[in-house]
C-alpha cells in the first residue's frame, strides 16, 4: 500500500498558509527552460530481474577508464589509487560513521578529519583548512560567497580560464542572492588582462591554477592589485595532484584556495561524488562555510579532538550561519587522507613528476604531427591542442577505436566558436602504449 499523508485538502491548506495558489509558485525561481513540464519516458514498473537486466545491459555500453588508452580530464582526473585505501574506507567503523556531533564516541572521524585539514592546509600553502564541502565547485561558489561577507561588497570577476562548471555554480548562487559577477571571455594561453578589473568596486577575483586549458598560472601580481584595493583573490584547482609540483596558490598570495581533491584517493566515478576543498587565512576562518575540527585536551589531560567551529545552519540560527551546506564528503575525505598518508611528502612529490614528465612526452609527440599544435606555453599534465578538424567528431571517431582522447573544449564551452580545441590528461597510470595508440589514431584521422 502506497503512503500518502496528504489529501487534495491538506495541500490546499498549506499553500493557502503560505500565501500561493498553485504549487507551480513554489518553484517560481527556477529559470523555466529548466523545468521539466512532463513525466520523464520511464517505464511505469518492472521486477526487480527484469530492472537488474535491464539497468546491467546499459552499464555494459559504458567504457571503463581502466581498459582503454584514457587521456580525459577537464576536472576529473584518472589515477593510481592503491588498493589499501579501499580497504580501509570499508571497515565498518569508517563506513558507517555518519556525523561527529558527540566527540565523546567520534574521536577517530573527528581525528582523521583534524589529520585531512593538516594534509589541505599543507598542501595549498595556507593557514586553516576545512572539513570539506560537496565538490570543487560548489566550494568555489562558497567562496565568493564568503569573500562578499568579508569585503562588504557584492562583485565577483571571474577569470576567463575557470573551467566552466565551476563559473556556472557561481553564477547561479549570485544570480540567486542578486550578487554581480562579470565571466571574462575564454582564455586559452592566459594571457587575458586582469588587473585593470581590479578597483574598489570589486570583491573578489577567482582565477585557476593550472586553468581549465591547462596553462600554469603567476598569482603574485594579481594579488598584490586585489590587496590595494580591498578585494580577495580567490585560487581554484580541478587538479589537486598539481600542487605535488607547482608553487602553492598560498605561497603567492590568494586569500581563499579551493578544489576538488578527487585526484588522491578517489577514482573516477559517474557523477561523483567527490571531495570540496576549501582553505583560507586565519584572520578570515569565522566566515569560512563548512565546519571545522579542532585538537584539544580532555579533563585529564588526554590528546582529543572537538568540532571547533560549525557555523552551519544546523548549529545556530540560519541568519547567522555561512552556508547552508548540509555535510561533508565524509568517506572521500577519509579515502583523500588514508592516500596521502601513504604517498607522504615525498611519494606525493614523485607522482606528480611522473604526470608532468608524461605530459611533456605527449605533448612532444604530438606537436611533431601535421596540422596539430600544442597551445600552452606551460602545463602540468594537463593541455590543450588545436586539431585540423572538428574535435568532437575526433573524439568518437577514435572512441570507436577504444580510445577515449580527451574532451571537447565545445563540449563544455557550447557557442564558443572553439570547436576544434581538444583538452588532452596524461597522469602516471599512461603507458607508452596508451600514447602510441592516441598518436596513431590521430595519424589516421588526419593523415599527418
Amino acid at each position: 500500500m502506497r503512503y500518502l499523508p496528504l489529501s487534495d485538502t491538506d495541500r490546499t491548506d498549506m499553500l493557502a498558509k503560505i500565501g500561493v495558489k498553485h504549487i507551480d509558485e513554489l518553484f517560481a525561481d527556477i529559470p523555466a527552460d529548466k523545468l521539466q513540464h512532463h513525466l520523464p519516458q520511464l517505464p511505469v514498473h518492472k521486477g526487480e530481474l527484469e530492472v537488474e537486466r535491464l539497468l546491467g545491459r546499459m552499464a555494459a555500453r559504458n567504457v571503463p577508464a581502466s581498459t582503454v588508452p584514457f587521456f580525459v580530464g577537464a576536472g576529473a582526473y584518472k589515477h593510481h589509487v592503491p588498493s589499501t585505501v579501499d580497504h580501509l574506507i570499508q571497515r565498518s567503523e569508517f563506513l558507517t560513521s555518519y556525523t561527529p556531533y558527540q566527540p565523546e564516541i567520534a574521536q577517530g572521524t573527528l581525528q582523521y578529519l583534524f589529520e585531512f585539514q593538516t594534509q589541505v592546509a599543507a598542501l595549498t600553502g595556507m593557514e586553516v583548512a576545512n572539513a570539506s564541502m560537496y565538490d570543487g565547485s560548489t566550494a568555489c561558489g562558497e567562496a565568493v560567497l564568503m569573500a562578499h561577507r568579508v569585503t562588504k561588497r557584492n562583485k565577483a570577476i571571474l577569470s576567463g580560464g575557470l573551467h566552466p562548471h565551476y563559473a556556472e555554480v557561481v553564477r547561479t548562487l549570485s544570480r540567486m542572492a542578486g550578487d554581480k559577477v562579470e565571466t571574462l571571455p575564454p582564455d586559452l594561453k592566459a594571457s587575458e588582462n586582469l588587473l585593470d578589473k581590479i578597483d574598489d568596486t570589486v570583491s573578489c577575483v577567482v582565477i585557476q591554477t593550472p586553468d581549465f586549458f591547462g596553462n600554469l598560472r603567476d598569482l603574485r601580481a594579481i594579488a598584490e592589485k586585489c590587496h590595494a584595493n580591498g578585494a580577495l583573490l580567490i585560487a581554484v584547482f580541478t587538479e589537486i595532484m598539481s600542487l605535488g609540483l607547482i608553487t602553492p596558490p598560498g605561497e603567492m598570495g590568494a586569500d581563499i584556495v579551493v578544489g576538488e581533491g578527487q585526484s588522491i584517493g578517489n577514482g573516477l566515478i559517474y557523477g561523483g561524488p567527490y571531495v570540496g576543498l576549501f582553505t583560507t587565512k586565519s584572520k578570515y576562518i569565522r566566515q569560512m562555510p563548512g565546519r571545522l575540527c579542532g585538537q584539544t585536551v580532555d579533563a585529564d589531560g588526554n590528546r582529543g579532538f572537538v568540532l571547533t567551529l560549525s557555523t552551519r545552519e544546523q548549529h545556530i540560527r540560519r541568519d547567522k550561519a555561512t552556508s547552508n551546506i548540509c555535510t561533508n564528503s565524509g568517506l572521500c575525505t577519509l579515502a583523500f587522507t588514508i592516500h596521502m598518508s601513504l604517498l607522504g611528502q615525498t611519494g606525493l612529490k614523485r607522482v606528480a613528476e611522473i604526470n608532468h614528465a608524461n605530459a611533456v612526452h605527449l605533448a612532444d609527440l604530438l606537436s611533431g604531427l601535421k596540422g596539430i599544435s600544442v597551445l600552452n606555453d606551460s602545463f602540468f599534465n594537463e593541455f590543450t591542442v588545436r586539431l585540423p578538424g572538428n574535435a568532437a567528431d575526433t573524439v568518437e571517431r577514435l572512441a570507436a577505436h577504444s580510445v577515449m582522447a580527451g574532451v571537447p573544449v565545445s563540449r563544455l564551452l557550447p557557442g564558443s566558436g572553439l570547436d576544434d580545441l581538444l583538452i588532452i590528461a596524461n597522469t602516471e597510470v599512461n603507458t607508452d602504449e596508451d600514447r602510441a595508440a592516441l598518436v596513431s589514431g590521430l595519424k589516421e584521422i588526419f593523415s599527418c
